[in-house]
């Protein structure tokens, strides 16, 4: 279901996120376009659009996590983001449950508290993973299973693009155990938001 949040947000995500070319990626494989969504996620309005939009999602599939986490750094300010709509929404609505934050490291850390999720979430609650792009879902996977190690229960796993590759979504499904793996856009609906603003 597209919301004014989540068209807004296609917008720039293709405007500031897509590039056409030819890139290698993190999997080690190469494509012709290339999308960093970070450069709309640490934007101010993209970042509130992110927040929005995934919190509109979460609403739709009646999830009610207590707490949104992912893998450092592409999770990172998707779950800063997400967090702070939840407690602007709370102020219109009053009941509505708060949503937290956490980061996953990429390995425990070696000092304090050695833990390998940091920030807020309750002991044994119930967690939504978040993160940018899935290409092959390592990424995704590994935060899915640093969270269940910790005690956590997976409701969803959300990214914002899925490049829909061949093997990407059927490992993220396996990872989840039952739970869903949602998206907001796919890389094709990037794509064509890209091409439709280029000039004429």
């Amino acid at each position: 279901m597209t919301t004014p949040h989540r068209a807004a947000l296609l917008e720039l995500i293709a405007r500031n996120s897509f590039r056409l070319g030819q890139f290698k990626l993190s999997s080690g494989g190469t494509s012709d376009y290339y999308i960093d969504c970070r450069t709309t996620t640490l934007h101010a309005e993209g970042g509130r659009l992110t927040g929005l939009a995934i919190l509109d999602l979460l609403h739709e599939q009646k999830l009610r996590p207590d707490a949104v986490g992912g893998l450092t750094m592409g999770a990172d300010p998707i779950v800063s983001n997400v967090a702070t709509a939840s407690a602007y929404y709370a102020l219109g609505h009053p009941g509505s449950p708060l949503i937290h934050g956490f980061l996953v490291r990429k390995t425990e850390k070696a000092h304090g508290t050695g833990r390998r999720l940091e920030g807020f979430y309750p002991e044994n609650g119930s967690v939504v993973i978040v993160d940018d792009v899935c290409t092959t879902g390592a990424s995704t996977i590994q935060a899915i299973e640093a969270a269940r190690e910790s005690g956590l229960k997976i409701l969803a796993a959300i990214c914002l693009v899925e490049r829909e590759e061949a093997n990407g979504r059927p490992a993220v499904e396996a990872a989840c155990q039952g739970a869903p793996f949602l998206r907001l856009f796919t890389a094709n609906d990037i794509r064509a938001e890209h091409v439709r603003l280029l000039p004429q």
